[in-house]
Formats: C-alpha cells, structure tokens, sequence
C-alpha cells in the first residue's frame, strides 16, 4: 500500500470491511433506483411503439431508445461489479489486487469500491 503502516498487510480487517459493504451498498441501492428507472424508461417507450416518444420524431425517439438501452447497459454492469465486490467482502479477499496480489489502497476502494485494480496495476496496464 502507499502509506507505510500498512504496507505489510494482507488483507482488511473485518470493521474495514464493514465499512466497505456499508459503501457498497448505497451505491448498489442507488444503482438498482437508477437501473429500476432506466427498465421503466424502456418499457414505457416498448408500450407506445406506435406514439410518438414524448413528443420526439421517429428518428430521434429511436436515438432516445438507444441512449437508454445503452444506460441500462451500463448501468447493470456496474451492478455486477458492485454485486462481486461484495462477495469478495464476504470472502474476505476484497480490496487485493488481482494482478499485484497487494493491498489497493483505502483512497482508490473509496472512490471506486468495486475495482480489482492497485493504481500500480492499472497504471502498468495503460503503458
């Protein structure tokens, strides 16, 4: 890890991964909200094929379609990788790097939860 008085940790103790799940779990919850609106979106514009989308044309209603499908897309991806992150929690390997078998720093678990990635790891992938 970056700061010296973890760098011989294995792995998080089980209060830091409480922390951890109780993080993950708002953002899963936010992302399931977002992911239940995207699917209404959806079916809302399957149900009045033949009307007209919110008063677009046929073109632009078909582009708005797209653009949600592509949201929705994403966006239950990322309810995957929140869902995984929280069997690691569990399993009690998460928050160690996939490739470097090291620690990923507290900073980088907190802004992305869900990351199998030490910055030293995805740094070396990108070169």
């Amino acid at each position: 890890m970056e700061n010296g008085k973890e760098t011989n940790k294995t792995h998080y103790s089980d209060t830091e991964l409480k922390e951890f799940r109780i993080l993950i779990e708002k953002k899963l919850s936010r992302a399931q909200k977002e992911m239940a609106f995207y699917r209404e979106q959806l079916l809302e514009t399957a149900d009045n094929a033949d009307a007209k989308i919110r008063g677009l044309d046929d073109g632009a209603g078909v582009v708005e379609k797209d653009r949600i499908a592509t949201l929705a897309g994403r966006q239950q991806k990322y309810i995957q990788h929140l869902e995984n992150a929280i069997i690691r929690i569990e399993n009690k390997v998460f928050g160690i790097c996939r490739e470097t078998g090291k620690l990923i720093s507290k900073e980088r678990l907190r802004a992305v939860p869900h990351t199998t990635l030490s910055m030293e790891a995805k740094t070396a992938r990108k070169k």
